[in-house]
Parts: C-alpha cells; structure tokens; sequence
C-alpha cells in the first residue's frame, strides 16, 4: 500500500524544483549525489569493493563533473551479480521489485524501497500533470499485464490518478472497443501500440471519445508517426523517455522544444564510444545517475540508448531543467555498415517517410542479421497489392537515401501477412543482431 500523502508531498516538491533557478538545482544535485556515493560505498559491497580497487574515495566528488571519475557500470555486471548491488541496510524480501522488458535477452531486477518506490510514482505524475492531467481525468493506459496490478484499490476506489490498464496483447480492433466503453480523457502507451491505435482508427473511427492528449513512451517513436497518431485521434501527443531501473527521466511538455531532464532525480551524461564526455548537441551514449536510489544504487549506469546531449537553450515554458534534444534508441536498435557508418533508428524512419509507397505500408521491421546484410520485413494494408517491383523500389530507395552500396551490404525485403510483437508488448521496428 503506498503513502499517498508522501506521494504528494514528493510531487509538490518536484513541481517547485522544475522551476528552481540554474544554480540552485546544481548545489542541490551535488549534495545528493554525494549522499548516494557515500552510502553506496558504505553499504554496497559491490560499489565498496570497485571504489576501492580504483581508489576512489566520496570525498573525491567537489562538483558534479567529478562524477566522471567513476567507473561507467553496464547492465551485465549487475545481472551477474545482483545481491552485491543491494544495500546492506535492506533486506531484499522487504523490497519491492521491479523487472525490466528483458529485450535484451538478460531481464534486470531493480530493487526499491518503500519510500523510493512512491518518489518514482510521484516522479511519474509530474510529467503528465505539466501537459495538463487533472486528478479524476479517466486515464487509460496500453500496457503489458505484468503492469495491471500496479494501481491500487484504493486509487481505484477514490479515483485520483488511477490508470485503468487496458492490454497491450488485445489487438487494436478489441482496443477500440474497449475506449468507446472507457471514454477516457487521457491515453498512455507504448507509442508502438497508439500508432497501431491510430492505424485502425482509418478503418474503424471512435465515436464517442474526445481525448484531451496522448503520451507516449518505452519506445522510440519518429516524427511521421507522431503526426500520424495526432491527426487520428485529434489531440496532442507528448513523448516520455524512461528506463524501469529509473523510472521518468526526461518528458516533453506542451512547449514541445526538447525533453526536459529530471535533474532533481538524475544526473545524465553523454559519453562517446570511448567513455569520453560529447560535447553539447552531439550524439553519445546516455549514462544515469540516479539521486534518490539508496537500496541499490545506480551511479554511471550505461542505458544502452542513445541521445544528444543537451545545450543551453531554455524552454519557453519557464522550467529550467536541461532539455534533451532527442532520445535517437536504444544501441542495439542501430545498424552499423561495413564503412563503420551508425544509421539510427530514426534516421532509417525518416528514409521511410520518404519511400514512394509509404503510404501504402502498414507496418515494417528492419533486422540487420549481419554486417553485410539487412533484412525489410513489409506488412501491407489490406487493400494493396505489392508486385516484384515494390521491393525492389524499397531496396533502391534506401541504397540512394542512405547511401548504401550494393557491393557492401545485401538488402533483402520480405512481405508478411503480420509482423508479431515483442514478448513485452512492444513493436520495435529496428533490430540489430550483431551482438549474436
């Protein structure tokens, strides 16, 4: 059962930091941050032991940009020893877990305490109340089932942000269904599944639902179907990024200029290939450093995502957290050519955007199997008809936009009747197997 006083105590609290001044937040990242690599060296056996061996000390960390002297922390050295990652001061079976998709192949286990747990919830409402969600507004979210028991009976019963979970396995015709029923005011999702959404609304429109927005989230999403899905459903739609080791960490809102970072809850760097700080609007590897996570700290853990780093350009909208330009997906969801060339996937959307029959497309899958070969898998709309020349055209099409040369890399493109969802319900739409 959680706290909601605490949750809304911590939520009026980060309302006020969003709109602190520059420097204030700064001085108030720094003592936070120096309160978790203390107790992480203090408590965790295995932050204590690596600290030790590098010979690393909390009082090495005077300012923030100290924090880069710190080794960067992957995902696997955790998953391979997880008990060593959890405060000494908790015990795990008074913990509550948090797992992530497992698309990775290797599922992580983030443990949190009660009081970190109802920061994240409090951390959660923030970004949908900035773009305007009022407390009885009937909040409807596509998501997994793993996720439906995550609302209370009492949220439910008093109804005060209370999502109604609605399944991301249904199938978007039985969605449809279920929101003429639901009328809500707000839908959430994966942005997979609202451009699924708006998809079937071209078939089969809503009658009697007016939306206030749409957020959107877990997944890279591209501007074409942003537009898409706000033109189908007549309302606006706002981009979250979040990781469940983090929770939030960066929202738009209604200003749209950038995602605002949680900078009283994350410290977020951009790092090059060889852990070396990018400079402001370059591209880097995304690192995370969470200042509220004491039971299992994260300090320099690498995301696996990729984004440009921050400049100082303020937002309009008065809040003064540093606005990530653009989340560009995740490693893993980038081809790299045989010339060392990363096409994100992105940049692989807009080319898309721009094939000659793109309208005709209903979804598509990129997977590059190897280095030297990509594999297009094209599900049509129903009432089209490809011949040989359609995938040929397709090849053609990214070989100039991207140039990519027909002596370097094979592109083969299949036509399926359905292109299957991941296991946790979302749609990646680029795959790189290379690690395999």
């Amino acid at each position: 059962m959680y706290n909601y006083l605490n949750v809304a105590y911590q939520l009026g609290l980060m309302m006020r930091r969003s709109r602190w001044t520059l420097k204030r937040i700064e001085e108030y990242q720094l003592r936070r941050l120096r309160e978790v690599i203390r107790s992480a060296y203090d408590d965790v056996p295995l932050y204590h032991d690596k600290f030790k061996e590098l010979g690393l000390n909390p009082s090495d960390v005077e300012n923030v940009s100290d924090l880069n002297r710190f080794p960067i922390l992957r995902r696997k050295e955790i998953a391979e020893d997880t008990a060593r990652m959890i405060s000494v001061k908790y015990h795990d079976k008074n913990l509550r877990t948090v797992s992530t998709s497992g698309s990775t192949g290797r599922p992580l286990l983030t443990y949190l305490s009660r009081n970190e747990d109802e920061f994240r919830k409090a951390k959660h409402l923030r970004a949908n109340i900035v773009v305007g969600q009022m407390p009885r507004d009937k909040w409807v979210v596509v998501t997994a089932p793993q996720h439906f028991s995550e609302v209370t009976r009492l949220q439910r019963l008093l109804g005060l942000y209370a999502a109604i979970p609605l399944s991301v396995f249904d199938g978007p015709r039985t969605q449809i269904s279920a929101l003429e029923k639901m009328k809500p005011d707000v839908l959430d999702g994966y942005s997979s599944s609202l451009f699924l959404l708006a998809r079937e609304l071209s078939k089969h429109p809503l009658q009697s639902v007016k939306l206030k927005f749409l957020v959107g989230g877990a997944e890279l999403i591209d501007q074409a179907s942003r537009r898409y899905i706000e033109n189908s459903f007549g309302a606006d739609f706002y981009d979250q990024y979040a990781t469940n080791e983090f929770e939030r960490l960066a929202w738009q809102c209604k200003e749209k200029a950038g995602y605002h970072i949680d900078a009283d809850s994350v410290i977020m760097e951009f790092v090059d290939k060889n852990g070396e700080e990018v400079a402001p609007g370059e591209s880097g590897e995304i690192i995370c450093t969470s200042l509220f996570n004491f039971a299992m700290p994260f300090i320099r853990y690498a995301t696996g995502d990729m984004g440009r780093a921050p400049s100082d350009v303020c937002c309009p909208c008065g809040r003064t957290f540093p606005l990530l330009e653009i989340v560009e997906g995740r490693k893993d969801s980038m081809v790299t050519l045989p010339d060392c060339r990363t096409i994100t996937a992105l940049a692989i959307g807009w080319a898309m955007e721009f094939f000659a029959y793109y309208n005709s497309i209903e979804q598509y899958r990129v997977v590059q199997e190897r280095v030297n070969l990509l594999r297009f898998i094209v599900k049509k709309k129903t009432d089209v008809k490809y011949g040989d020349e359609t995938g040929a055209a397709l090849v053609e099409h990214f070989r100039r936009f991207l140039n990519i040369k027909e002596s370097e890399v094979d592109i083969k493109v299949e036509f399926v009747d359905e292109i299957p969802l991941e296991p946790t319900g979302k749609l990646r739409k680029v795959i790189s197997e290379l690690e395999k």
